[in-house]
C-alpha cells in the first residue's frame, strides 16, 4: 500500500485529497506547517490560525489518518517573508506564493514526507498530472478554470513531479465541496483564503509600514522625457497600471509604466504607453521535463489572474533563460512575476519576470 502525506491546511481541497486518496486505498498521513506570523496576528494567519489546526485535526479524526504538524515558522520567515521585502526594496513586485511552492511545499515539507517514509505527497491544488509515454510528468491546468493552479506550480521540477498526487485537480470546486459534504466534513462550506497568508488579510502596503519602513522613501515622479511631476511616498506603495492614488494634475490619465529602484524614481505616463510586448525571464524551471531546442509557440500567463496571451518563446543561456515576444502588447508586465509557458492545458515551464520592453 503506497503512503502519501497530504499537506493540510484545515481548508476544504486538502482535506478532500486526503479523503479521495485514502478511498483509492493509499496509507494517508495528514501533515500541516506551522508558518511564521507577526507576533500578536497568530489568529490572522491565513494558512495556519488556531483555527485552521483545529479543522484539520478534525478533518484526521474524521478520515481516521494520522496528523502531524510541522514547525515552519523560521525557515519560512528567512526564505519567504524576505524573499517578499527584498523584492519590493528592488522595485519589483514578488510573487511570494511561487518562493513558498519551490522552498517550503515542495523542498522543506517534501523532504519531511520522505522521511517518514513516504511515497507521495499531495496538496489540494487544481491541477493534474499525467505521465508521457517516454515518462515525463507532466503538469495540466486543472479541470475548473476558475481555479486553475497551474501558475504557482509551474517551478515543480520532474523529480518532484513523480512524488506529486493532486486528486482535487480532476473535479470543478463546486464538486469538492459536494464530496466533502459526503464525507460529513466540517470544512465542507469553509470559504476559501485568497490572500497571501502571512499578510493577515491586510494591504501589503501596511505589512511594510510595520516591517521594512526604512524601504518607503519619497522621491520622485516622472515621465519617460525624465521631467519632474511630482513626489512619490514610496515606491513599493505603487504597481504597475496603478491609475488611481498619484496625487498628479494632469489633462490625461496617468499610468505607473515603471518603477525605478536605483534612483527612487517613479515612472507614469499615457494608457497607450502601458503596453510592452517583450520580457525576460531568469531562473526558468522546464516543468515538461525537456529544454526546447528552438524558439516556440506558447500561450504565456504573466500574472496567477492574467489571461494567457499569445506569443513566441525562445530559450537562451542553455535554457536557464527565455525571451518572450507576445503577438500583441501586454498592459502590465511586471518584474518579480513569472511568465508560464503553456500548450493548451500543458505547462511547458516559466520563469521569473526581470526586463521588459
Amino acid at each position: 500500500m503506497p503512503k502519501v502525506v497530504v499537506a493540510m491546511s484545515g481548508g476544504v481541497d486538502s482535506s478532500v485529497a486526503a479523503a479521495l486518496l485514502k478511498q483509492l486505498g493509499y496509507d494517508v498521513i495528514g501533515m500541516m506547517l506551522r508558518l511564521w506570523s507577526e507576533p500578536g496576528k497568530e489568529d490572522s494567519n491565513r494558512c495556519c490560525t488556531p483555527d485552521s489546526m483545529t479543522q484539520a485535526r478534525r478533518v484526521a479524526a474524521k478520515l481516521d489518518i494520522p496528523f502531524y504538524v510541522i514547525d515552519a515558522k523560521e525557515i519560512f520567515r528567512k526564505t519567504i517573508v524576505s524573499y517578499f521585502l527584498e523584492g519590493y526594496a528592488k522595485g519589483e513586485t514578488p510573487n511570494p506564493c511561487l518562493a513558498c511552492n519551490r522552498h517550503i511545499r515542495w523542498e522543506f515539507l517534501l523532504n519531511h514526507a520522505l522521511a517518514l517514509g513516504a511515497d507521495f505527497m499531495s496538496t489540494g491544488h487544481y491541477v493534474r498530472k499525467q505521465v508521457a509515454e517516454d515518462g515525463r510528468q507532466i503538469l495540466l491546468k486543472g479541470i475548473d478554470p476558475t481555479k486553475d493552479q497551474s501558475y504557482v506550480l509551474h517551478v515543480l521540477t520532474q523529480e518532484k513531479l513523480t512524488k506529486a498526487l493532486f486528486p482535487v485537480g480532476d473535479y470543478p470546486k463546486a464538486e469538492i465541496r459536494k464530496i466533502a459534504e459526503s464525507y460529513g466534513l466540517s470544512v465542507a462550506r469553509r470559504p476559501d483564503s485568497q490572500d497571501l497568508c502571512f499578510l493577515a488579510g491586510e494591504d501589503y502596503r501596511e505589512f511594510i509600514q510595520r516591517n521594512a519602513q526604512d524601504m518607503l522613501k519619497p522621491g520622485a515622479i516622472v515621465n519617460h522625457e525624465g521631467k519632474v511631476l511630482g513626489q512619490h511616498d514610496g515606491l513599493p506603495n505603487y504597481t504597475i497600471g496603478q491609475r488611481k492614488g498619484l496625487g498628479l494634475a494632469s489633462p490625461d490619465p496617468l499610468y505607473v509604466l515603471a518603477k525605478n529602484a536605483e534612483t527612487n524614481t517613479l515612472i507614469v505616463g499615457l494608457a497607450n504607453e502601458l503596453g510592452q510586448s517583450e520580457l525576460l525571464a531568469f531562473n526558468v524551471n522546464w516543468t515538461c521535463g525537456v529544454v526546447p531546442s528552438a524558439p516556440f509557440r506558447a500561450e504565456i500567463k504573466t500574472r496567477y489572474t492574467a489571461k494567457p496571451a499569445a506569443g513566441e518563446v525562445t530559450p537562451v543561456d542553455n535554457g536557464t533563460k527565455a525571451t518572450v515576444r507576445f503577438d500583441l502588447p501586454q498592459r502590465d508586465l511586471t518584474t518579480g512575476q513569472a511568465a508560464v509557458f503553456y500548450d493548451g492545458d500543458m505547462v511547458i515551464g516559466g520563469g521569473l519576470i526581470i526586463q521588459s520592453k
